[in-house]
């Protein structure tokens, strides 16, 4: 059932790009400092300023990961690839054709299964950390389903030359929507692998020919399909999402956080990135009525940050 699509309200952040840069300053400074090891502080902190920095109806969202959870994690993860670099190498060193090539198949096919670990283990660290009012999201996959999902469409998506990657991702969002969960309110993803196919074709198509003039339409077509295609769902109701963004606002958007980072030489990214996260939730309108207080609290803790490093170190960005 379809909840009253008039009744509409949006997220706000109200972050600043001078506390951002702060944050960042003794971010970096520290990280040089320890040789790297301060990097899972780094980011709680970061995330901590942009969490309470976002307000949804009068109230703000709260990241509750620690550095010392996340070094943890990134502790694991360092292990992980020391032991992967370890096995490579050992089987290099054996000057034994057979023996180096099943060590390098072997170093591949382990880093991308990892992939679908990083993935689940950082969407289940995130949500469990992350709360509103008080209540807590939740992530409910199971690695073993999320890993035969990647692992089917992988194997699909280069059976087919890389055809199939766009129904692999929409296969993979609506797997992940389906699993998250907001106290009682669960997600879900409308999108169709054929839709999507079109939708990029028509994108690069264009954007060719228009030698990437058209890429803003297509950067704001994409954007759009992915925020109008999810829902939320709470006691029968349904509640949609839309994209209002436009190509212009694409362009003002990338042209001026690329001319920041230029003329500050890299300093200027704290306020790149808070025009970004304004111009994203400024653009996202939430349609539908929510009842706020019956919000019952339905997720456990988790505090296995792994996933979360392991995404950092193979550059995950989540769908």
């Amino acid at each position: 059932m379809e909840s009253d699509q008039n009744y509409s309200r949006k997220i706000t952040f109200y972050g600043e790009g001078n506390k951002l840069f702060g944050i960042y300053i003794v971010n970096v400074l520290l990280t040089i400092f320890t040789l790297g090891l301060y990097y899972p502080w780094a980011k709680a902190a970061v995330l901590r300023y942009v969490y309470q920095e976002t307000e949804f109806e009068g109230s703000r969202f709260s990241f509750h990961g620690t550095g010392k959870e996340m070094f943890k994690g990134f502790i694991k993860a360092i292990g992980i690839f020391i032991g992967l670099y370890a096995i490579l190498i050992g089987a290099i060193l054996t000057k034994i054709n057979a023996i180096a090539a099943i060590g390098v198949i072997f170093f591949y096919i382990a880093l991308l299964l990892l992939i679908p670990v990083a993935i689940h283990g950082s969407l289940k660290y995130r949500m469990s950390r992350t709360s509103w009012r008080g209540i807590h999201f939740g992530y409910r996959g199971i690695l073993k389903d999320f890993m035969e999902e990647f692992v089917v469409g992988g194997l699909l998506t280069i059976a087919t030359l890389g055809i199939y990657s766009f129904w692999f991702t929409i296969k993979l969002r609506k797997y992940i929507f389906s699993n998250i969960r907001f106290g009682n309110i669960s997600f879900s993803y409308k999108g169709d692998g054929t839709e999507y196919f079109m939708l990029n074709l028509k994108g690069y198509f264009l954007s060719f020919l228009t030698l990437g003039i058209y890429s803003f339409w297509f950067v704001s077509d994409l954007f759009a399909y992915f925020i109008d295609n999810m829902r939320m769902n709470q006691e029968g109701y349904v509640i949609k999402f839309r994209s209002t963004a436009s190509a212009g606002g694409y362009f003002g958007l990338i042209v001026g956080n690329l001319l920041i980072v230029i003329f500050t030489l890299g300093l200027g990214t704290p306020w790149a990135t808070v025009r970004t996260l304004n111009f994203v939730f400024s653009n996202i309108i939430i349609e539908g009525t929510i009842d706020v207080n019956a919000i019952q609290q339905t997720e456990m803790d988790y505090k296995d940050a792994t996933g979360e490093d392991i995404s950092d170190m193979i550059d995950i960005g989540l769908i």
